[in-house]
């Protein structure tokens, strides 16, 4: 064992019902590194990192840490050895505020005031600012990721396991986080980054390890690699990102957005005046860092949230309850645990729950049929699930993301509003997702919500831009670039 080796595991095997998820994978991190892993959704990162983390128990192998054999049998031993997680999906008590749900990390006779210091000096020193006392449930998917990451710090873990760690930040977020990971780095931490965004890997890591259907199937230095070589050691095939978007005859006003104004939960503004409209045969994209108004946007024009003031009109009658909005349009959300899906129903039951009328006869439902609707969607999605029957819980966040895909672009609907499509997609699904999305562009007016901005870049034929619950403009595809919109995002007006 090197002194340099910080983690070592050695033939880690791992089997569900059905499925092997790590096949005599060996995996190593130094001390000092930011080691990327890679791999399509089902190739057994997640399952990799739990067992790392004490969510699951290996069937065979070792893990060693600091050259010492280790038996990791819950996330508790695992906090003991010094390991921390970042998991693709926060788990935060969202009734309670930031420094409540940081304060088991403290000793019980630290005061109140105290541990918001504490937290606010380690958020400062790594430049991660966050609002101690807000509470989480004000915050976004990347608010509450941050809060993760200073888990991590304040309990001063020695390896820290990143999963998708970026999806949901802005670029100069993401520029924030890699300050950090890199200042870790230079500490003498080992950080594991899972992700499936490949520049990002190129740009942090200094190793990357590709797993594909369980097993480890390379180990290459960061420098001596690039996006094609780990694309195809990921998927078997060339990965092609870039599609030509086509010009579509656009057709009648599907929404239409007057004048709205829309109230935060703690009754201020979050939604400033917007005005919009979206055509059937257009994908109308909306960057932003979050939390500047988007989260509202989308609960108000889903029926989710009481508008304060101004209209939303869709196919022409005005919207007042999220059931309209379900007979109308289709909804795939950011958080898709907690909106997408009934984690204890199955996967039939949770692919079917917008269409199972169809199925039905004097109260009656058609199970054969139903059955093979879920099967075919199953198929064509690739969505890979133990059986119909398993809970969905089960199911790796990519292969949520896809049933959730699967359901609501599968409805018969005017509107689609996409928001973060891709996140936590590898390269392969989320060239899929992007296809999948200029086909539906034909059918139906598409409202794509994304802070990748790659992704606003490659599907959008206009894009707005929020700051502060403003849009600062709408921009024509062809007028579109990286650097404006960054700067916008920003609040920056760029003429």
């Amino acid at each position: 064992m090197e002194d340099e080796t910080l983690v070592k595991m050695v033939g880690i095997t791992k089997i569900f019902p059905n499925v092997i998820a790590n096949d005599s994978v060996n995996f190593e991190l130094k001390f000092g590194e930011i080691h990327g892993l890679l791999g399509e959704n089902g190739a057994g990162k997640t399952t990799l990192m739990n067992i790392l983390y004490g969510v699951y128990k290996p069937d065979q192998g070792e893990i060693y840490i600091e050259g010492k054999p280790v038996h990791i049998k819950s996330p508790k031993d695992a906090i003991r050895l010094g390991v921390g997680m970042v998991s693709q999906f926060p788990e935060l008590v969202e009734n309670m505020s930031v420094a409540e749900n940081l304060a088991p990390l403290f000793p019980d006779k630290i005061l109140r005031r105290k541990r918001i210091d504490e937290i606010h000096r380690v958020a400062e020193e790594y430049g991660l600012p966050i609002d101690a006392e807000a509470m989480v449930y004000n915050l976004s998917l990347g608010e509450k990721q941050r809060i993760e990451v200073l888990k991590a710090l304040i309990r001063r873990v020695k390896i820290l396991i990143l999963d998708e760690p970026t999806t949901v930040l802005a670029p100069n977020e993401v520029n924030a986080l890699f300050k950090a990971i890199r200042k870790m780095k230079d500490e003498g931490r080992g950080i594991i980054f899972v992700s499936h965004k490949l520049p990002e890997v190129l740009e942090i890591t200094d190793r990357i390890t590709v797993l594909r259907k369980g097993r480890a199937v390379a180990t290459v230095n960061t420098k001596e690699t690039n996006e094609e070589e780990l694309a195809n050691l990921m998927v078997g095939r060339v990965v092609v990102r870039k599609h030509v978007r086509e010009k579509t005859i656009l057709g009648e006003e599907v929404l239409r957005v007057e004048d709205l104004y829309v109230l935060n939960d703690k009754g201020g503004l979050a939604v400033k005046g917007l005005s919009f409209s979206v055509r059937k045969g257009e994908i109308f994209g909306i960057a932003g860092v979050s939390g500047n108004g988007q989260k509202e946007l989308i609960e108000a024009l889903t029926g989710l949230r009481r508008v304060d003031k101004g209209r939303i009109v869709i196919g022409g009658s005005e919207l007042t309850s999220p059931p309209q909005f379900r007979r109308v349009a289709s909804h795939i959300p950011d958080d898709r645990v907690r909106m997408g899906i009934l984690p204890s129903l199955s996967v039939l039951e949770n692919l079917t729950l917008t269409s199972y009328r169809r199925f039905s006869k004097f109260g009656l439902l058609k199970s054969n049929e139903l059955e093979q609707y879920a099967k075919n969607l199953v198929e064509k999605y690739s969505v890979i699930a133990p059986s119909l029957k398993a809970p969905t819980w089960q199911l790796s966040g990519g292969n949520l993301a896809r049933l959730i895909l699967a359901r609501e672009t599968s409805a018969d609907c005017s509107l689609i509003v996409a928001v973060h499509p891709t996140f936590g997609l590898d390269v392969a699904s989320t060239e899929e997702t992007w296809k999948l999305l200029l086909e539906l562009k034909k059918k139906a007016a598409v409202i794509l919500v994304s802070e990748d901005l790659e992704e606003i870049l490659q599907l959008s034929d206009r894009i707005g831009v929020m700051y502060k619950g403003e849009l600062i403009d709408i921009l024509e595809s062809e007028e579109a670039e990286a650097e404006k919109i960054g700067l916008m995002m920003g609040g920056v007006k760029v003429d």
